[in-house]
This record gives C-alpha cells, structure tokens and sequence, in this order.
C-alpha cells in the first residue's frame, strides 16, 4: 500500500481543479469511497475536491447517511465538460454507463472494485479490483498507509460500505475487506451506525412493500418480481436483497421503472454467474455488469412498455438458468397464506 500511495501522489501533485463523481443512484459504498478519496487527496496535496453524482438517492439508509455526512455530494442535472477541470471516478469507470462523466482526457483516477474496462487505462492513475468486494476497503488502505487519523464519520461510512457490499462479509469478501473491517472497527461512531442501518421509512413504504409480494413470483429455485413504477431507482436492489433470504431461493432477478429507465437486480447465493446473466438479459438494449453474486441492469424505455420488458426478461431468465417450461410460478402471497 505504501508503493500505491507514493504513485498515487507522484501522478497528481499537479491536480488543482478535480471533481470527484460517484455512479448515478450512488449506494453506500459509492458515498464512503468519494468521501475517503475527498479527506485522502486533502491529506496529500491539501487540495479541496467537490463530489458529485446524477440520478437519486432514494433509500433511507442512503439518505440518513448522506445527512450524517453533511451532504458532501452534490446533484447535477447534467454535467458540460471544462478545459481546466479534472475528474475523479469512484466506484465505476468510464464507459460503464453509468455515471455522468463528460468525453474529456481530464480523467486523472479511478478507484473500482468491479472488472476493469479498457478506457479506465487512460487515467493516469487507476486500482481496480475486482476481487475485492468494496471500494471502500481499497480506499480504507489508501487512508491507513498515510497514518493519518480518520474521522469517526469517515470511518462510519466506510464500514458501513463495506458491510452493505458483503452483505456483512458474507457475499463476494476478500482479505482486504476483512482487514479493512479490522481497521475500522474501533474508529466508527455505534450509535451513528445504527441510526443509519435503522432509518425511519414512510408508511408508504410498507404499502410499496406489501405490492412487491403480490407481484412476485417463485419458479422452482428462482425469484423473479416485477415492482412497476417506483418511487426511487434502487429499489430493485433493496427489494432483492430482501427476497433472497426466502427459503429455498437460489436467484432473485427484481425488475422496475423509474422515469424513463428500465431497472433490473440481480442476486444469487451461488458464486459466479451473477454479472454473465445481467449482460446476456440486457444485451445490446442498455447497459449491464456487476459481481459474481450481485448485478444489475438498465434499459431506456422507448417503444417497450415496462410489463412487455418484464415479461421478456422473465423467460430469458428462466431459460438461462434452466428452469423447466412446465414449472407454474407461485406468488409469495399465496405461499405464505398456506
């Protein structure tokens, strides 16, 4: 990590004018990485950053993490390329398709846990690592080969990255994950952590919850829900990552639209498989990637409606993963009210 840290600074002494953008809907481990990046390049060059994102942050936890930050992250409606700005990727890379970063050779460094991509070469400084299972812990060994003291909401954040990204450790961690974990452990703020894991959601919210489990189906091993209109973009991702502790699922594929895109998520408890069936569902129409254990996709709505989408996705889905023609889906209401 020292010898990262030192072509880390020798490649962007001379930043003076860097914005830091974050992947569109940015989750936890987006936020804390920016903010790690913003604190490590004050550390460095004693250089003041501004973060910035496009899309929504629309989940509770996100929102009351946002807040307990002081919204370090600025919303841009759209983003005009500068002459004398550069720019920073965290937690996605150019081409990716998600994220507002302009055509410009202002890219000076990407920091990414996800399968690299060829046009992240031109940065002049990039550590992507996929097998890594969150970009905070790469930003977390950044922070602690300087020695510096990291702020109790920094390191909050951070954790809670982390923890969000391995759903606890148990999805996609690595070694630096776990020694991250280690690091900032005795440096989080508790109380913080729970009001953030524990935010208070709208009574709408249930309402929303209670239509999700009308339109979810289980075929065989697999579950598949279809939200329709949401309230806000991650949804999808929330609402899989519940449906996969029902018992006995082994894929959870959850679809929705939100204004004009076509939002799906994908989860799995096997080990592979995850981010191969994002792309081959998605194809040409949109754009697509992820883990082995955890993807997701988008489409833009043109002449397709989001049920047509959905019904195409969902026997795409079932052929991939070689469900059988005669297995009938069940709801979940109807299952559970047996």
């Amino acid at each position: 990590m020292k010898k990262r840290l030192e072509k880390l600074h020798a490649e962007v002494s001379d930043l003076q004018n860097c914005l830091i953008l974050v992947h569109n809907n940015p989750d936890p481990d987006a936020i804390a990485s920016a903010v790690a990046l913003r604190f490590l390049l004050q550390q460095l060059l004693g250089l003041e950053t501004k973060i910035a994102y496009q899309g929504i942050i629309g989940r509770a936890e996100n929102k009351t993490l946002v807040r307990y930050l002081e919204n370090p992250l600025k919303r841009l409606s759209r983003l005009k390329s500068d002459k004398t700005t550069q720019y920073a990727l965290v937690d996605t890379q150019p081409g990716a398709g998600n994220n507002p970063l302009p055509p410009t050779d202002h890219l000076v460094i990407v920091f990414d846990h996800h399968p690299l991509r060829e046009m992240t070469k031109t940065a002049r400084f990039a550590d992507v690592r996929p097998e890594v299972g969150a970009t905070s812990s790469i930003l977390t060994g950044y922070l602690k080969a300087t020695g510096c003291d990291i702020p109790p909401p920094l390191a909050t954040a951070l954790f809670y990255g982390i923890k969000t990204d391995t759903m606890g450790l148990g999805r996609g961690t690595h070694q630096l994950d776990m020694m991250a974990i280690c690091y900032l452990l005795p440096r989080i703020d508790p109380e913080a952590l729970f009001q953030i894991e524990h935010a208070q959601v709208p009574v709408s919210y249930f309402r929303r919850l209670g239509e999700a489990f009308n339109n979810t189906w289980l075929y065989d091993h697999v579950i598949i829900s279809f939200l329709g209109e949401m309230d806000y973009p991650d949804l999808t991702a929330e609402t899989a990552d519940m449906f996969l502790r029902v018992k006995g699922s082994r894929w959870v594929i959850c679809m929705g639209s939100y204004q004009d895109e076509f939002i799906l998520s994908i989860r799995t408890h096997n080990k592979r498989g995850a981010g191969v069936l994002a792309q081959q569902l998605v194809g040409s129409k949109g754009v697509a990637g992820g883990h082995s254990s955890m993807a997701g996709g988008l489409i833009p709505l043109n002449s397709d409606s989001p049920a047509e989408l959905a019904k195409q996705i969902t026997a795409q889905t079932l052929s991939h993963l070689k469900v059988q023609p005669d297995v009938e889906g069940k709801v979940l209401t109807e299952l559970a009210a047996k």
